[in-house]
């Protein structure tokens, strides 16, 4: 199978852009880390999915045994290592624990390290072991405590918007994370509520009630992180987890529907000759007015034979950019419902040749609101249970960041 390999698709530089290659009647699904290829052959018609995450998931693995290092280097010091691993993360081609967290507690074998890793050492004291390999929640250790019980909640959306110069919305969508950082003792069990249809019309059924007016949003697509229970998610929707210690990432959505878009942008561009361009550009921030956003950058694109711009701005600053073909404005702090405008006029070099006409490509923005989210989410409740019955501080947080935020003019 390695010769095969090495000689249909390494040789051949068959490589392409596809992960997965067919020889006979097996199939290789293979990936490039650094300078090493690793390759998984199946004979049947596996999930491929399943077996490319499955090597994502062991590289992080190995990395976290080898100080962060993973290349040719790495695999000769610790061959015996990775056999042991291997060993303990497949059976008969079925995936298993591939949590370094919980391998590290039964191969407690170090990796000879890189001597340009600067990683420091896990020096955690150890758990039970079997328990956490066989157990339900294997992503996180029992016996934790902390003086104080707290847990912080992030909320971050990108925006992604594409508008034709007539204003008028061509595509767009969120995306967004929930991201949180535990520090809670003991084994406790978390439950988040979210104002999402779905869940508010569950909740209303349950407890035999009308549901409560304000904005509710539709979540698209929904992928959770492993602690979350799912069983529970299908029957009630609400998100329930023990989580694990630190920083993780508990669920990721998306949302096409009913999105606040924080800026509107008009813009107007004239040629005006064969040596000069006249642009005009408002913002308006459409958000509310107690808030602010923050590294507003608007790039408007100007053709490359630009010789020179003269600007005036109500806000901020701009300059023209000869390595983006761009007309950069940079607004450190928008309020909301403010508006602010840029003028310019922009000297082009004369040439002789006939030139192609120029595509115009879409204007480029970019921007931070915190406290705002465009899909309107909203954590309605969080709440905490321990059998010790602590008290916990909650922080929620929510910022806005612009994805692939485009205006064609």
């Amino acid at each position: 199978m390695v010769d095969a390999f090495r000689m249909h698709i390494l040789q051949t530089k068959d490589l392409g852009t596809c992960p997965v290659k067919q020889i006979g009647g097996c199939s290789f699904l293979y990936m490039r880390i650094s300078n090493v290829y690793i390759v998984i052959v199946v004979s049947s018609n596996a999930n491929a999915a399943c077996a490319l995450k499955f090597v994502v998931e062991a590289v992080t693995l190995f990395k976290s045994y080898f100080g962060g290092a993973f290349d040719e280097d790495a695999i000769r010091n610790n061959f015996v290592l990775i056999y042991e691993l291997l060993d303990e993360i497949m059976d008969f081609g079925y995936p298993q624990n591939l949590s370094p967290e919980i391998l590290k507690l039964y191969i407690t074998q170090e990796g000879v390290r890189s001597p340009f890793s600067s990683k420091p050492q896990d020096s955690r004291p150890p758990a039970n072991a079997t328990l956490q390999v066989t157990g339900a929640v294997g992503w996180r250790r029992e016996g934790l405590v902390y003086k104080k019980n707290e847990v912080f909640l992030d909320i971050v959306e990108s925006v992604n918007l594409l508008m034709s110069s007539k204003g008028t919305v061509l595509r767009c969508d969120a995306t967004g994370k929930i991201l949180m950082k535990c520090f809670l003792s003991g084994m406790p069990d978390l439950k988040l509520g979210l104002n999402d249809k779905i869940g508010l019309e569950k909740e209303a059924q349950i407890k035999a009630r009308p549901t409560r007016s304000g904005k509710t949003i539709e979540l698209d697509d929904v992928t959770f992180h492993q602690c979350v229970n799912l069983t529970r998610f299908d029957s009630e929707k609400t998100v329930s987890f023990v989580p694990p210690d630190g920083e993780f990432e508990l669920m990721k959505y998306r949302i096409t529907e009913g999105i606040s878009l924080p800026f509107r942008v008009f813009p107007s561009i004239k040629e005006l000759g064969r040596t000069r361009m006249e642009v005009n550009v408002k913002v308006k921030s459409v958000f509310g007015a107690k808030m602010f956003a923050l590294g507003v950058v608007v790039k408007v694109p100007v053709p490359k034979q630009t010789a020179k711009a003269n600007f005036q701005v109500t806000n901020g600053k701009a300059k023209y950019n000869a390595t983006l073909d761009s007309l950069v404005w940079k607004v450190r702090k928008f309020p909301g419902q403010t508006e602010a405008t840029m003028s310019a006029e922009v000297e082009l070099i004369s040439t002789i040749i006939e030139k192609k006409p120029w595509t115009r490509p879409p204007i480029q923005m970019e921007f931070q609101v915190p406290m705002f989210t465009a899909s309107g989410l909203r954590v309605r409740f969080l709440k905490v249970w321990e059998k010790s019955g602590y008290g916990t501080v909650e922080w929620v947080r929510y910022i806005t960041k612009a994805g692939s935020y485009e205006i064609r003019c």
